[in-house]
């Protein structure tokens, strides 16, 4: 600026945080106003966004504008999809990225509009993110409806015509089919169909595209997941073939591992084993009580080359999938089973970093081979910590003192390191859904945490981060895995909210991994120990893979990369090539033209990363939801674990299912949705339940085709005296009927409902543990 004082050029987490929090996409033009940058300064900026770009943290949309990952634009084309029991009209996004999980879009309706929205119609609307991660979408009018894909259960109806029942919970409404468009679909069949535009009256009609399995067979649900998920499960033949004809890697040039005692550690129902373990005393004298130890993985390189048929399946499916009852691997099960499994006692190829650490586990050197190996057992995590707790078995016990009790005493120092840096410790509940062989769940158990999967992931984590600064320092790109700090904005709404529960957050420095884990801590024996740990989850950035380094916030690292697990997940098998080309390790490396492409394919496997999460999720959904068909009208025990407009989400504790109880079910009172402070408001009589809340809730239904799970509240604790200030109100008593003292509710209205006269009203009706997923 001529004659005045210069402006100082905004970092990139300023930058980041301007784009994150405006309420609409922003283009370069926006960004130079907001910072007062002029003239040169515009050429540094332009700089500075495509970093951010290529490194995952913001997308660019149409006209050059910038939103944060997955976000959906101010202004889009939906398409409808049906209205819900209560009327709620929904809808999903044309043109969304095939490999996202689809977001959820609820409509409220225009007066403006010529005539009621119907399935299938596509509208231009104005889309708003709500508290619960829903959009709220107002019409600014309607266009042409084009044919959109839905996928359905297929009934025979009279005079050879038929219906289409969707297994969406998302497409709520049904489907007419007429003779000459069923494609020879049976009743019972699961189908593929395209929605005809809507016409003004009438159910909405489908045609048949494809047929892909019955309902009621044992892998009915997963194949429902795949297909509304457009999940890859088919290899080609070229694929299929090249994976035939693959045989045993020779020594060659390979490091001879055989003689190292590495045993494979995994889950009691894995089938793929591309890691192994190894620890021994460090004996040199400058190192007491420290370690040597080894993470030797499967070497995918050597049979999945550039560009070949494997390679190319791969990366169009990014990852392996994996339901209850399957998986759909990201490579022929020739590879991912036989030669890339690290079976015991039979050579196989891998890639090894050996590293040595220090007494308080700090890593002090380490290297890269490319090696053969032969694994001295598979071991479950349950053997291997039954060992160590003195319970060793005929295969356990021979290993106890030369191989398991060193990979401990390694563990504990890594431990130490871990500890020391601070990381953030946020303890999930995990629940394992047992599937019998007739496709009914048997029973659902909560997935143990034992030392053993620690040990694992901490020693996953340490090769992880040796491949990424081993990638940095060679000069050679690497796919980071890149978790971004916390959204500025939504930290300072959950300090807010936690100084009414008198918990604080760390203010005016910067804020580290470790402060959240020292809040968790405090809250940890407190009533407020779950809605906390929510919130403090919904804080977070989510993580994406990227070939720019943002850093590592949830496990307070510099660089991280995905090095442990290329049977199954494409980010790390470019890895591996990479490190084969920056150590000159043969053939398999890294080749030009994966380099100009790195920053897309980073976007591309960070959305099939989330598209596989959202169909283990709604398989597990239906999977729940047919094991509760049978306990309509029973009560359970759960937690509020979202608020929206229109209802509230309930995880209920025993089964872990995930359900929905409507607004107009909620005992009888106008409701305004706090987004704030995650509440639904009574009006008249200041009841108010708030995410985290525990309850007692009524099943209403179950629909196993679709997941969808409804209840109805019985009861709710009462909110504790902190929450009660921060809501600036007294709390009413909230009993088995639904009463409470009436008050002035206070706060901006919003989203009003009116509830029905209390209960009774509603209608009646995994996958192997993560090994360094973070």
């Amino acid at each position: 600026m001529s004659g005045g004082k210069a402006v100082p050029f905004p970092t990139k987490e300023q930058v980041l945080e301007f784009i994150r929090t405006s309420p609409v996409p922003v283009g370069k033009r926006e960004i130079a106003r907001a910072f007062h940058l002029r003239g040169q300064d515009r050429i540094p900026l332009k700089s500075l966004l495509k970093e951010l770009e290529q490194g995952g943290a913001v997308d660019r949309g149409k006209a050059r504008r910038l939103a944060a990952p997955s976000a959906l634009p101010e202004v889009a084309v939906v398409q409808v999809i049906g209205p819900d029991a209560d009327g709620d009209i929904w809808a999903r996004p044309i043109d969304f990225p095939k490999d996202d999980a689809e977001p959820q879009i609820v409509i409220i309706e225009d007066k403006k509009l010529d005539r009621p929205l119907a399935a299938g119609d596509r509208v231009l609307v104005r889309l708003e993110k709500t508290d619960a991660d829903i959009y709220e979408a107002r019409p600014i009018r309607r266009l042409q409806s084009r044919a959109e894909r839905v996928v359905g259960v297929f009934e025979k109806g009279p005079h050879g015509s038929g219906r289409l029942i969707p297994t969406s919970k998302r497409v709520k409404t049904e489907f007419t089919v007429d003779p000459k468009d069923t494609g020879g679909a049976k009743p019972e069949e699961i189908v593929v169909a395209e929605i005809e535009p809507a016409k003004r009256l009438g159910t909405p009609k489908a045609r048949i595209v494809e047929r892909i399995g019955r309902i009621g067979d044992a892998k009915s649900v997963s194949i429902i997941s795949i297909a509304e998920h457009y999940i890859p499960f088919q290899f080609p033949p070229a694929a299929l073939e090249q994976a035939e004809t693959a045989t045993a890697a020779p020594l060659g040039n390979r490091t001879d591992l055989r003689q190292v005692p590495l045993v494979t550690i995994d889950g009691d129902d894995a089938r793929d084993f591309d890691d192994a373990v190894w620890a021994t005393a460090d004996d040199h004298k400058d190192n007491p009580g420290g370690w040597r130890i080894m993470v030797a993985i499967a070497d995918v390189a050597w049979y999945v080359r550039p560009d070949d048929p494997l390679d190319r399946c791969a990366r169009d499916r990014g990852n392996s999938v994996y339901f209850p009852d399957r998986v759909v691997p990201m490579l022929p099960e020739e590879l991912s089973n036989g030669w890339c499994s690290l079976r015991p006692y039979e050579d196989r190829p891998v890639m090894a970093v050996e590293m040595v650490i220090d007494a308080q586990g700090k890593k002090l050197r380490h290297h890269f081979v490319r090696g053969l190996m032969r694994s001295a057992a598979r071991l479950t995590y349950e053997q291997a910590q039954a060992a160590m707790d003195g319970q060793p078995n005929d295969l356990t016990g021979p290993l106890l003192d030369p191989v398991i009790k060193p990979l401990y005493g390694a563990f504990q120092s890594l431990l130490k390191a871990r500890e020391a840096r601070g990381t953030l410790e946020l303890d999930l509940p995990e629940r394992r859904v047992f599937i019998n062989k007739d496709g009914q769940i048997e029973r659902i158990e909560a997935r143990q945490r034992l030392d053993s999967h620690r040990l694992i992931e901490e020693f996953m984590i340490a090769a992880n981060v040796a491949a990424a600064e081993s990638l940095e320092k060679k000069r050679w790109p690497c796919m980071y895995r890149v978790h971004d700090q916390p959204d500025a904005t939504r930290i300072e709404a959950l300090r807010e909210f936690l100084a009414s529960l008198d918990f604080n957050l760390a203010r005016g420095q910067v804020l580290l991994p470790k402060h959240f884990t020292q809040l968790l801590q405090k809250a940890k024996d407190t009533p407020y120990a779950e809605m906390i740990s929510t919130l403090v989850l919904r804080s977070q950035a989510q993580a994406v893979y990227a070939p720019d380094n943002l850093g590592h916030f949830g496990l307070a690292l510099a660089r991280y990369a995905h090095f442990t697990s290329p049977i199954r997940r494409y980010a790390d098998l470019l890895v591996h090539r990479a490190l084969i080309g920056a150590y000159d390790l043969g053939d398999g490396a890294l080749d030009k033209s994966a380099l100009a492409e790195f920053a897309e394919t980073g976007v591309h496997i960070s959305g099939t990363e989330r598209r596989a999460a959202a169909a283990e999720r709604d398989a597990v959904d239906r999977y729940v939801a047919a094991f509760l068909a049978d306990k309509v009208d029973s009560e359970f025990a759960g937690r509020i674990s979202g608020v929206a407009r229109f209802g509230l989400f309930i995880n209920l504790r025993e089964t872990g299912a995930d359900g929905i109880i409507p607004i107009s079910t909620l005992p009888q009172d106008f409701y305004d949705h706090d987004e704030q402070r995650h509440a639904l408001v009574g009006r008249r009589s200041g009841r108010r339940y708030q995410l985290g809340q525990s309850v007692t809730v009524r099943l209403v239904s179950a629909d196993a085709l679709t997941g969808g799970v409804t209840l109805e509240m019985l009861s709710a604790e009462p909110l504790s005296e902190g929450a009660d200030r921060f809501m600036g109100r007294t709390s009413p008593r909230q009993d088995q009927k639904g009463q409470g003292k009436k008050g002035a509710g206070q706060g901006r209205p919003k989203n009003l409902r009116l509830g029905k006269k209390g209960p009774g009203s509603g209608k009646k009706g995994k996958k192997p543990a993560d090994k360094g997923k973070k």
